[in-house]
C-alpha cells in the first residue's frame, strides 16, 4: 500500500496521491549511524466534507531496518514525521491518519500511544491484526503446522473433486477469463448478504486488476502479480479469492464463497493452492490479512479468526490507525461522525 501502483489505483477513486522522500537523521537509528537513511512515503488525500480534507498514509512510514524496535522511539519518529509533513499537505486538510506498519507478535501492541496531539482513530482503515505463515519450510512441514481439521479439509476438497483454477491460466478456460471477475463479484455479493459486510462496486475490482495489469508483468486480462483463484465442483463455482504476490510476500486480499456445497470445503482448497503458488514464486510469507484482535467467540467475525489461524502461522498485531489533527474543530466533528457510523455498522454485524 506504499507502492506507486497503489497510489495510481486509489487516484481512480477520488484520492490524490503524493510521493515524498523522507530522510531519517542518522542519530535516530540504532548504533548512531551518521549517514542519513532515506525512503519513500506515499500520502493520499481526499475531500470528506465541504471545505474539509483528510490525508492518509497507508501502512507507513517504513522505518530504516536498524531503527530501534521499542514503541517509544517509533512513536517519537511518527510525531516528528507528522510535524514535518503538516505544512506540505493540501490546504483544508483537517487531520492526517497513519497506519504504522510495525507490529508485535502474540499479544497486543505495546500500550505506549503516540504523543499528543495524536488521537486513536474512530475506526481502523486497514485491519491491524493478522496471521502470517512462513513459507520457507518444506510443503509437508507447512501442512503439519496446520490444525488437523484444516489438513483434513484440504484433502477432503480434493477427494470430492473440487478443482482450483487461476484466472487467465489457460486460453481455453470455460466460460473464459473475461467473465471470472463478474463471477467473483457474484460470489462476493452472496458473501456480503450472508455475513452482513460491505463490499466495493464491480468497477473497483475491475480497475484494481487493470492497474496491476498495466503496470506489472503478465498479459491479457489478468496480471501475474495480482491473482484470482476460483474453486469449482462440476459446473458450480463455489468460492474465489484474490491474492497479491509482491516481492517476498503474498497477501490474501479478498475472498468470497457460495451458499451451495459448503460441505466440500472449497475455501481450504483455494488457500492451499495460493500458498503453494506463492512458495513456488519465491515468496517467503503468506499474509492472511485481517483477523479479530483475539479469539473471542462473541466477536461478529469469530469464524474468520478460527478459519485463518487454523492454517498455522504467527498472529501479529499492528497499532492500528492514529490521527494527527491539523484543524482541531473540524477534526472533532469528523471524529464524532465516524465513531457513530462505526457503532451503527458494528451493530448491524452483530445482528
Amino acid at each position: 500500500m506504499q507502492s506507486a501502483t497503489w497510489g495510481r489505483f486509489k487516484s481512480r477513486f477520488g484520492w490524490n496521491a503524493t510521493a515524498f522522500l523522507v530522510e531519517w537523521a542518522g542519530a535516530s537509528v540504532a548504533g548512531g549511524d551518521s549517514q542519513a537513511k532515506t525512503g519513500p512515503l506515499l500520502v493520499l488525500s481526499r475531500k470528506i466534507a465541504p471545505g474539509i480534507c483528510m490525508a492518509y498514509v497507508p501502512w507507513g512510514p517504513e522505518l530504516p531496518a536498524n531503527f530501534p524496535a521499542d514503541s517509544g522511539s517509533r512513536n517519537r519518529a511518527l510525531a516528528e514525521l507528522a510535524r514535518g509533513l503538516r505544512p506540505l499537505l493540501p490546504r483544508g486538510v483537517a487531520f492526517a491518519r497513519f497506519d504504522p506498519p510495525w507490529f508485535a507478535p502474540e499479544g497486543r501492541f505495546p500500550e505506549e500511544p503516540p504523543p499528543l496531539p495524536f488521537r486513536r482513530a474512530g475506526a481502523d482503515i486497514q485491519p491491524p491484526d493478522t496471521v502470517v505463515l512462513d513459507l520457507t519450510p518444506q510443503t509437508g512441514d507447512i501442512l503439519s503446522a496446520m490444525k488437523p481439521k484444516w489438513r483434513y479439509n484440504i484433502g477432503l476438497a480434493e477427494k470430492r473433486g473440487v478443482t482450483v483454477t487461476l484466472a487467465g491460466e489457460t486460453a481455453d478456460a470455460k466460460p473464459g477469463p473475461e467473465r471470472d471477475l463478474e463471477s467473483f463479484y457474484a460470489l462476493l455479493g452472496e458473501t456480503a448478504t450472508r455475513d452482513g459486510i460491505a463490499i466495493h462496486s464491480l468497477d473497483y475490482y475491475e480497475k484494481l486488476f487493470a492497474e496491476y495489469r498495466d503496470n506489472g508483468a503478465g498479459s491479457g486480462t489478468f496480471p501475474a502479480g495480482l491473482r484470482l483463484y476460483t474453486a469449482r465442483h462440476e459446473a458450480d463455482r463455489l468460492a474465489a479469492i484474490v491474492v497479491l504476490f509482491r516481492g517476498k510476500e503474498a497477501t490474501y486480499l479478498y475472498g468470497a464463497s457460495s451458499n451451495a456445497k459448503r460441505n466440500l470445503m472449497a475455501p481450504y482448497a483455494l488457500q492451499w493452492r495460493a500458498m503453494l503458488d506463492a512458495k513456488a514464486a519465491g515468496c517467503t510469507r503468506y499474509d492472511l490479512f485481517g483477523i479479530p484482535p483475539n479469539e473471542d467467540p462473541e466477536h461478529p467475525m469469530a469464524g474468520l479468526y478460527r478459519f485463518k489461524t487454523g492454517f498455522g502461522g504467527n498472529v501479529l498485531h499492528r497499532p492500528g490507525s492514529w490521527d494527527y489533527p491539523c484543524k482541531p474543530v473540524s477534526y472533532a466533528l469528523f471524529r464524532a461522525a465516524e465513531r457513530l457510523r462505526k457503532k451503527l455498522r458494528d451493530g448491524r454485524k452483530r445482528r
